[in-house]
């Protein structure tokens, strides 16, 4: 049984700090929330996070945190206990969050030096129902992690936080989900411990279609999509943010509700998997791209 709820924000950092603000908060479709001069919160329209993306001005590009919802307190601190008995280092205790929503939380480093944090009794924030035809995003739908160890690291959020293991890409990459939805983390085999990529939730195929065609027409090129992927039937269209990190619109996620009877599958690189509508234009880049430069953070906190 997993023992977080949900995947509730990513962290970044990086060294074009107004440029990232100014295209997720525009072209993108996201709400600023908060901002000083360092750092900026992000919020989707239709989630009832308080952010979902948070950007930091820093001099090195790196993956600041992941932060998972928790059912409660006490879940929480049975977690953060559990950590503890384990041999995993933790940041910070459990305790009132000083972020927006407040809540209560802890972070840690897992197996590769990213910070983790884990939260309970953030305030909700208000939100609405996005509309047809409107192509923003609905809420944050998955993050994607480089690891040179997959096994390892899948083993540390399987063992650690209760993920569970949904498909398999070949052996370079599996998806994990904490909830039905078919995955919400996916470790990728890479050089180095790097983010590979960010994915969106649009609010259909018309949304998420008219979202991409948004950004091509201000002259952002599309480096992988549109298509579908296999492991998870989610579409896919891959951009470059201001600062080379990728970001990707996706929706129709598969969803697993029957633990009991689900196994888990194995599925291949041809392209009738990978890209099942067969109309996705890949970047010869992609690889490097989706590899990233090497995180400059690990096994060092952020100062926020």
């Amino acid at each position: 049984m997993a023992k977080v709820t949900h995947l509730r924000y990513v962290g970044i950092s990086v060294p074009a700090f107004e440029q990232e603000v100014g295209f997720y908060s525009g072209i993108w479709g996201l709400k600023l929330v908060e901002k000083d001069k360092d750092i900026a919160f992000l919020a989707a329209e239709g989630s009832p996070e308080q952010y979902i993306l948070r950007v930091r001005s820093g001099p090195d590009k790196r993956l600041d945190v992941v932060g998972f919802g928790a059912a409660d307190r006490a879940a929480v601190d049975r977690l953060a206990e559990e950590l503890v008995e384990a041999g995993v280092k933790l940041i910070s205790e459990p305790a009132r969050l000083q972020t927006p929503g407040g809540g209560y939380g802890f972070r840690f480093f897992d197996c590769d030096g990213r910070v983790v944090e884990v939260s309970s009794d953030v305030e909700p924030r208000p939100y609405r129902e996005i509309q047809p035809e409107e192509g923003i995003p609905v809420k944050l739908s998955h993050v994607v992690l480089n690891s040179p160890d997959v096994e390892r690291t899948k083993a540390f959020y399987e063992q650690m936080l209760g993920f569970r293991l949904s498909d398999w890409l070949l052996d370079i990459m599996c998806f994990l989900r904490c909830n039905p939805e078919h995955h919400c983390l996916a470790i990728i085999r890479g050089p180095y411990p790097s983010l590979n990529h960010v994915s969106f939730e649009m609010r259909g195929l018309d949304e998420f279609m008219r979202g991409a065609g948004r950004l091509m027409r201000r002259g952002y090129r599309l480096i992988w999509g549109p298509g579908r992927h296999g492991a998870g039937n989610n579409t896919f269209a891959y951009f470059l943010d201001p600062n080379a990190n990728v970001c990707e619109y996706t929706t129709e996620l598969e969803r697993i509700y029957d633990e009991e009877s689900y196994q888990p599958r194995v599925w291949s690189m041809i392209p009738e998997e990978v890209d099942r509508w067969g109309t996705a234009n890949t970047d010869p880049m992609l690889y490097n791209y989706m590899s990233n430069s090497p995180d400059r953070g690990l096994w060092t906190p952020p100062p926020i």
